[in-house]
């Protein structure tokens, strides 16, 4: 049993009193008001189309695309300016920052609201009319959070349009959950309060459990669990966040100095830097790639040709089942789908679990039950496919996953 274990309820109880103290400076008229040391002085907004999120924007739009930050709140807060003061910040130096939670609003979030701002973002670029028609940068997306959002970042940081992931005060409460790090693939980074912040040690936990080769940074800063997310502007964890977004979403080399190697910027000041398999100018896959190139493909056709051309035909789609993971009471599995002959824009699977088998958690697919027979239909972002294409969705369950059957219908 890892360490994590031990402070859980603690980490649990933590979050609610710091986000409390949040939540009121926040609610404050001060913290409506126009601001970021960042070259577009940024406000926040609501969109009818997307419930229940503030929308942190530079009041002018730039010329430049804004590449997008989508936030969980520390305990979960459904307020979206719990850290509003951080988010104002991030958005003055030409971001969109999309928070889970109204502004002022009450009660609880959870991780598929992170989905629903990006696909929110990637719609209203692409909608003719919309004020960030063609103003989003939808290839340069990262997922972020604090403390309890941090655990609402992990959930969907494998989504194929996230391009970093960045966990502030938090780490998985569960073992069981540690599922999450090993399907990382995109560069993360982790921002502390140091040993006195209670969720230190999960952070350790995770940082010694990530996947070897995945690009990772973790900055600890003596100031505890809360970090500086009321000060003006965000304090040291505003302007620190700034510089990673600029270097991983924007590719500012200068700000990408700052975590990258041993004389890097942070690591001159009262920051305690680690670092896993950085470099400046591009960091190395996760896994390494062949040596050598693919085998020389056949020179001659098939001597079978198809009987209807490519793309022609009534979609179909196959669907494939493995269990990723198996433990005493739970498991993680995953369902590949892939197109037929013809390209799909949309499927859905049908998924006969095993008796005592039940679906706790699942991504990049929409689940209709959680047990028993259920359907499984594609997102927004994975439902379009060439043919021969293929995808993914994945879920955590609990009980026995060996045994479920699964059958795919395209449309």
């Amino acid at each position: 049993m890892s360490r994590r274990s031990k402070v859980c309820a603690g980490l649990v109880a933590a979050v609610v009193p710091v986000t409390a103290a949040i939540v009121a400076l926040g609610a404050s008229p001060a913290g409506a008001a126009i601001g970021g040391s960042g070259p577009y002085p940024a406000d926040y907004e609501t969109s009818a189309s997307l419930a229940n999120h503030t929308i942190f924007r530079p009041q002018t739009l730039p010329a430049e695309r804004l590449p997008i930050l989508v936030w969980g709140n520390g305990g979960c807060s459904a307020n979206g300016l719990s850290q509003g003061n951080f988010l104002r910040e991030i958005a003055s130096h030409g971001f969109l920052a999309i928070a889970n939670g109204a502004p002022n609003g009450s009660g609880s979030t959870n991780s598929q609201m992170l989905t629903q701002s990006i696909d929110w973002a990637v719609a209203e670029n692409a909608r003719q009319g919309s004020k960030y028609y063609g103003k989003l940068d939808t290839t340069r997306i990262a997922v972020a959070g604090f403390s309890c959002g941090g655990l609402e970042a992990y959930a969907v940081s494998n989504d194929p349009r996230v391009t970093t992931t960045g966990i502030f005060s938090s780490g998985l409460l569960n073992d069981a959950d540690d599922y999450q790090l090993r399907r990382l693939t995109k560069p993360i980074a982790y921002f502390i309060g140091g040993p006195s912040d209670i969720a230190y040690p999960n952070a350790i936990d995770d940082w010694g459990k990530l996947p070897a080769g995945l690009p990772a940074f973790m900055g600890n800063l003596n100031v505890g669990h809360g970090g500086t997310y009321d000060q003006p502007n965000g304090g040291e964890f505003g302007r620190v966040a700034v510089l990673y977004l600029k270097w991983r979403l924007k590719g500012d080399t200068t700000a990408g100095a700052n975590f990258v190697g041993a004389n890097c910027g942070l690591c001159r000041s009262q920051w305690s830097i680690q670092q896993k398999n950085l470099t400046l100018d591009g960091d190395p896959p996760p896994t390494t790639p062949p040596t050598t190139p693919p085998t020389t493909p056949p020179t001659t056709p098939p001597s079978t040709p198809p009987t209807t051309p490519p793309g022609s035909g009534t979609p179909t789609c196959t669907a494939a089942y493995s269990v990723q993971d198996q433990w005493n009471g739970g498991f993680v599995a995953s369902v590949n789908v892939t197109a037929g002959g013809t390209a799909l824009t949309g499927w859905r699977v049908t998924l006969n679990l095993p008796s005592g088998a039940s679906v706790s958690s699942m991504w990049n697919g929409v689940n209709s039950g959680t047990s028993g027979t259920i359907t499984v239909a594609n997102q927004s972002y994975n439902g379009r496919l060439g043919a021969g294409q293929a995808t993914s969705f994945g879920f955590q369950g609990t009980g026995n996953g060996s045994g479920a059957t699964v059958s795919c219908m395209a449309s």
